[in-house]
């Protein structure tokens, strides 16, 4: 059977569909997801609804023993926050953990440190049981340095200072450097992706122990009765 051919005049109406089909197609980048933490504050206003008010999530900071000021975010390609690492450091700090699915970590922490704890020139902090320095240099607006293991970005932010840090091993330093540029105070919406949810947040709180005196050094009363 002799194949059929179709009209000359049909052609170009059908190369002109395909090619509509194509372009559109690739304008709508079908398959694509957007990068996790690339929106902007303008694109979430139009992809999300509107952030709990701020004394909901200053309560929710409370409740897991967090300063809301004091939480910082961040972001690195492929990196995600572990929101189970979420926590206190010391008196008011804050802490967090961006992990990758082959295993790497960067460790953000915000806390009122010593300004050598900044910058490294003069060697690591007094106490310190870290291995000793192989670099130190300024980078910007903040300090780099390095040991045989690990690195750090930290700068001076408000009589905080802020710490993205890593192994050498898992992360390199210039994925280490994006994460310390784009370390950030969180805004209202993104307090409400980090902080515990209500309720859930209370958990934390320290444990009430009922044999601990109310003056002294808080010594624990071992006092029993005649009875044993």
């Amino acid at each position: 059977m002799t194949p059929r051919s179709r009209s000359p005049r049909l052609r170009p109406l059908l190369l002109a569909t395909t090619l509509t089909l194509a372009l559109a197609l690739a304008a709508t980048g079908c398959g694509t997801e957007p990068v996790p933490g690339s929106q902007t504050a303008a694109d979430r206003s139009y992809s999300a609804g509107p952030a709990p008010g701020r004394a909901e999530l200053e309560a929710r900071a409370s409740a897991a023993q967090l300063v809301a000021e004091h939480v910082w975010v961040t972001e690195a390609a492929g990196y995600a926050l572990a929101r189970q690492s979420v926590g206190v450091l010391g008196d008011d700090g804050f802490g967090s953990v961006y992990t990758e699915p082959e295993g790497g970590q960067i460790r953000l922490s915000v806390e009122r440190l010593p300004h050598a704890d900044a910058d490294c020139t003069d060697g690591l902090a007094s106490g310190s049981a870290q291995e000793p320095l192989v670099a130190c240099e300024r980078d910007g607006e903040q300090w780099y340095r390095a040991t045989e293991s690990g690195h750090a970005y930290a700068r001076e932010q408000g009589g905080l200072v802020v710490t993205l840090s890593g192994t050498r091993q898992e992360v390199d330093r210039a994925t280490l450097r994006a994460a310390a540029l784009a370390a950030h105070r969180a805004d209202d919406y993104e307090l409400d992706q980090v902080l515990p949810p209500a309720g859930e947040g209370a958990g934390r709180q320290p444990v009430e122990r009922g044999d601990l005196p109310p003056v002294g050094d808080g010594a624990p009363n071992n006092d029993v009765g005649t009875s044993g």
